[in-house]
This record gives C-alpha cells, sequence and structure tokens, in this order.
C-alpha cells in the first residue's frame, strides 16, 4: 500500500540518527527527509539513489548543493524542463516543467550506501510517487540501484528488467522506464558518463513523455 511522505519520517533507526548528528555537526542543514521536487503528477519522473550529505541533506532539495545536481539542472535547462540551469537552494524559485525529481531513499545514509533494509523502508514513499504519474508516463532512473527499486516498487522482477545506460524497459503499468547512469562525480571524472550521452538519454527521456502528455490530452 502506498504511504504519504513526511520530511520526519522514523523508519529508519540508523538514519534518524545520521540525520540528527548531520544537524548537530552542520548548524543549519536541512538534516531531514527530503521531499521530491517538482510538478505532481508530472509525466516525467527521474529517480535518484539518495540525498548527498552536503547536497540534498543541506538544502533540502534533491540534487542541490552537491556536484550530481551540476550536470541533471543544467541538462534539464537546456531541454526546457527547468527554468534555471543552476539549483542552489530551495527557495531559490526555481520551476521544474514537465519533470519532478525523487530519490529511492529520503534521507542522507552514512557514506552514500543504504542499507537493504533502509531502502525496502523507505519504498512506499516511491510507490506514492510512482502511483501519480499518470499513464503513459515516464520513469528515469539513475543509476542500477534507482532502476532495481521502480522495478521492485511496481511489483515487477528485476531479472526481467536488466538496467542498462538507454535502455527502455515497457511496463505493465503503461509506463515507460528509460536509464542511465548516475551523474556522480565518479562517472563523469572517468567518462563512464559523458554530458553528451547524459544529454541523449535526458531528450529520449523527454520526448517519450511529451508523446504521452500528447496522447492523454
Amino acid at each position: 500500500m502506498a504511504e504519504s511522505f513526511h520530511p520526519d519520517c522514523a523508519r529508519c533507526p540508523r538514519l534518524v540518527e545520521f540525520r540528527a548528528q548531520s544537524r548537530a555537526d552542520h548548524p543549519g542543514y536541512y538534516g531531514r527527509a527530503v521531499p521530491s521536487f517538482g510538478p505532481e503528477s508530472a509525466p516525467l519522473l527521474i529517480v535518484g539513489l539518495a540525498p548527498g550529505m552536503h547536497g540534498a541533506n543541506a538544502t533540502g532539495r534533491p540534487f542541490t548543493g552537491d556536484y550530481a545536481g551540476i550536470l541533471l539542472y543544467q541538462t534539464l535547462y537546456d531541454l526546457g524542463l527547468a527554468s534555471s540551469p543552476v539549483s542552489e537552494s530551495a527557495d531559490d524559485g526555481l520551476e521544474l516543467l514537465g519533470c519532478r525529481i525523487t530519490n529511492a531513499v529520503r534521507c542522507v545514509p552514512p557514506q552514500n550506501k543504504p542499507v537493504g533494509a533502509e531502502i525496502n523502508q523507505c519504498r512506499p514513499y516511491l510507490i506514492e510517487e510512482l502511483n501519480a504519474v499518470p499513464r503513459g508516463g515516464v520513469l528515469l532512473a539513475l543509476g542500477k540501484i534507482a532502476h532495481d527499486q521502480v522495478i521492485r516498487a511496481l511489483g515487477l522482477r528485476v531479472a526481467a528488467h536488466k538496467f542498462g545506460h538507454g535502455a527502455e524497459h515497457a511496463l505493465p503499468s503503461g509506463l515507460r522506464l528509460v536509464d542511465s547512469y548516475h551523474c556522480s562525480r565518479y562517472n563523469t571524472n572517468t567518462r563512464r558518463l559523458t554530458a553528451v550521452m547524459f544529454e541523449q538519454v535526458m531528450r529520449r527521456a523527454r520526448d517519450l513523455s511529451a508523446q504521452a502528455t500528447t496522447t492523454s490530452s
């Protein structure tokens, strides 16, 4: 059953303790479970892994304040999906256009590595997001963990939907899943993911979601 998100979620004791410690160590940090960003029921839902310690955990907005967000928001802006190429803070006035961003895990995890039980505990919030995507909409998974959690949240078998950069999956729910390598510093520095590669897969996801919007209107 879908469950409504709350920023003071206490489902994972380790993460609750860690985010409280982050507030103590860094006064002024948001330090709570991070809400999704963008219009509800958008035809394109972008799913990342988890908030970064000095990114979303600090600012309260997904991919804001960390390296991965630089490429993500610039690409969204270039494709007409964001009102600004830079996301600085949760109150900077930036708006997403026809897309929404969420994470498979809503709280910052130690060493940026949530454990399996924490991923599972957060799944109801992902289900809630997926249920809001209109039929024919598009899910863009940033990385294999995000991909796997989308598949599991939809009650499907991961083995039947293998992750691969640029891979597309038609889902029984009427949604379409598109995969991308995560836009992390490691992936871009090693050239596993280039700005051109990311723009291509993001453009594909945008175009598919635009088709869905046209079909449903």
